[in-house]
């Protein structure tokens, strides 16, 4: 593994120009505030109640004492919403939730009942018997383990800290992914998650979140106990997932609900490697995560298109991913109703992302702009996976507005394809969602559902058969139809919809009564379609920076756009704006992905590899396609990263 050196870069006021000081070839740098202002050097201990670990500043990335106290501000209501929790139990991964609950008592000063539960005797002990009767299996456990034993250890019991080494020794003496387990061998097979069921030392499942929860901890503990070849495997997997991050992206990209459990993990590695390369590899991890991040939080909500979407997201708070971020982004305009019991790995943390990264959340960079982003087939390990994307989004920012689609040759049950977060006063950001099929707007990426985007202008087309169109708006949408078109005024953004072989719409409810609950505030609409061809809709969005009033949008909609219908029984579908932007689809019959034609220039999809890049060059954040160079410019600021050279 070639070393991973630092250098820094500081930026000038005047031109925001990078001057490198000091670099070595294979570079994690870091990036200093504008001159001007000052940065945080005090730790948090005093305000969290406990010292987290030391990272020496070359780790760091400096904060001002105004975003720091904002964290801190946030980090204490987090703090204060747990205290006066039950903590529920050990059995199973339950520790995912009991263990964020303990140690959160702990900060609120209930520190003897906190303690005795984390160090409570396990509800499988019988199956851990190999380990001292500690549960490292579940990897939702294992984070929560991690920060256990090497934050809290300085509390724990010292015979009982013992047990948690002698147990980890004798766990990471060998790979415990794939070795047969004592009790259960591989396990019996069917329905479960459990050593019965899959056997192993350890959960082998491959997903992102957990895939990181695992080897973080094993790497940590293989290096704690002295398990060198185990430690040295890890590293190597470590490096590698690292490396697919800066070069090709996460296979569980940009997920409403799994992200911040990797990012968790992470600040585990981060906090406590004791390796400086792997400590490097921790920090470049949470900077690309945290930039992933960025780009899809707008005021507490998480739009755009997503990996392992559950259908929860849709309005602010409603992602697991904006409840925990928010602690670093905020720019909020309501309190977070719940917390993410994964706050207290980053409360516990010294770690900060980059200040530009920050102001990227923020939307601190020049409006309108378009920004293309390829996203890599879930598991991208196995052969071929590094080869090509297998999604390619696009997602504009206008001035009060934040649209994404996505586009991909292959159907997805689990992936969002289009939403739309438009700026609101009172509550941070409404939500314009669309899908296919189900009951309402649910995840998926149907089969035969193609959608073009350019900039503000979107077309999506399928073949009718009989399947409906959903779509979500805030109840405070003013809804009109004139000369046939749906318009819809926001607080500040205005969307004009028209339909394409489409009923009219009728407000539909949700019938599961948890999901019903989560979008009280938002109304249903449903349209089917028409005739055997294609069916779908054709959308413009409009602010005031376009259009001066919601007046004058309507009516240069009605009287500039033009939507062709002319070949849409072949389906083809061009729309040209009300100011004379255009988008043309030609529906793929071989697979998914469209042929797209943007004001008038056709989109070669293979020439668009690069993991973000500004259609209009100039970008708020960059990244090539297994370059593995990350910039973010943002705020005044100047961010610039690169991640591991090798995947081996």
């Amino acid at each position: 593994m070639k070393s991973l050196g630092i250098c820094r870069y500081s930026i000038a006021v005047s031109v925001l120009a990078l001057a490198i000081l000091s670099c070595s070839d294979q570079v994690v740098s870091t990036t200093k505030a504008v001159e001007t202002e000052p940065t945080i050097k005090t730790s948090t201990a005093k305000i969290v109640g406990i010292e987290p670990a030391t990272i020496e500043s070359e780790y760091r990335n400096q904060w001002t004492p105004e975003l720091e106290a904002e964290f801190q501000n946030r980090a204490q209501e987090v703090i204060k919403y747990y205290a006066g929790q039950n903590y529920g139990n050990n059995s199973g991964e339950n520790e995912k939730r009991s263990y964020p609950r303990a140690m959160f008592h702990f900060l609120a000063g209930n520190r003897e009942k906190a303690l005795k539960f984390l160090q409570s005797e396990d509800a499988q002990a019988g199956d851990n018997k190999h380990t001292e009767g500690i549960d490292y299996y579940y990897c939702f456990t294992l984070k929560g383990q991690m920060r256990k034993y090497f934050l809290w250890g300085q509390f724990l019991d010292p015979a009982y800290k013992q047990r948690m080494f002698d147990g980890a020794k004798v766990w990471t003496e060998k790979d415990p992914k794939g070795r047969p387990h004592p009790i259960y061998g591989k396990g019996k097979g069917g329905d479960g998650w459990g050593p019965d069921v899959r056997g192993g030392w350890v959960d082998g499942r491959n997903t992102d979140n957990l895939r990181a929860m695992r080897e973080v901890a094993v790497y940590l503990m293989a290096e704690e106990t002295g398990n060198e070849d185990t430690k040295l495997l890890y590293k190597q997997k470590i490096q590698r997932y690292v490396w697919a991050l800066y070069n090709i992206g996460m296979g569980e990209w940009d997920s409403e609900n799994y992200l911040g459990h990797t990012f968790a993990a992470y600040l585990n590695l981060y906090d406590f490697a004791k390796d400086p390369e792997v400590k490097q590899l921790g920090k470049a991890a949470l900077d690309w995560m945290s930039a992933a991040a960025a780009v899809k939080y707008y005021r507490g909500g998480m739009g755009g298109p997503t990996k392992r979407d559950y259908g929860r997201a849709n309005v602010v708070y409603g992602s697991t991913a904006a409840r925990l971020f928010w602690l670093y982004f905020g720019d909020t305009a309501i309190a977070n109703p719940k917390p993410e019991p994964d706050s207290i790995h980053v409360i516990t943390s010294n770690y900060r992302p980059p200040q530009a990264i920050v102001a990227l959340a923020r939307k601190q960079f020049d409006k309108p702009i378009e920004l293309f982003s390829s996203k890599p087939v879930y598991e991208n390990w196995k052969p071929g996976g590094e080869d090509k994307p297998g999604y390619w989004e696009t997602t504009f920012f206008g001035n009060s507005y934040q649209l994404g689609s996505l586009a991909g040759a292959f159907s997805d049950g689990d992936v969002g394809t289009f939403k739309l977060m438009a700026d609101n006063s009172e509550r941070g950001v409404d939500y314009f969602v669309a899908n296919t099929g189900g009951e309402w707007v649910q995840p998926g990426k149907k089969r035969g559902d193609q959608i073009g985007q350019y900039r503000n202008l979107v077309i999506w087309l399928r073949p009718s058969l009989d399947q409906p169109f959903f779509f979500q708006l805030p109840k405070t949408a003013k809804a009109e139809i004139e000369e046939g078109i749906w318009f819809f005024e926001l607080e500040k953004t205005w969307l004009a919809v028209r339909p394409i072989n489409l009923s009219s719409y009728t407000e539909v409810a949700i019938s599961r009564k948890k999901f019903a609950r989560e979008y009280e505030q938002e109304q249903t609409f449903k349209a089917t379609t028409k005739g055997n061809g294609y069916a779908g809709f054709a959308l413009e969005v409009g602010e005031k920076e376009s259009h001066s009033s919601y007046g004058d949008f309507k009516q240069a909609v009605k009287t500039k756009s033009q939507l062709n219908l002319s070949e849409v029984s072949k389906g083809i579908v061009d729309l040209t704006g009300a100011k004379g932007n255009s988008i043309k689809l030609t529906h793929n019959s071989k697979h998914d992905l469209p042929i797209i034609v943007r004001n008038g220039v056709k989109h070669n999809w293979s020439q668009h590899f690069e993991l973000y890049k500004s259609s209009q060059g100039q970008a708020p954040i960059s990244l090539g396609w297994k370059t593995g160079d990350l910039s973010v410019e943002a705020g005044g600021l100047v961010f610039q990263i690169s991640g591991p050279i090798s995947n081996k």
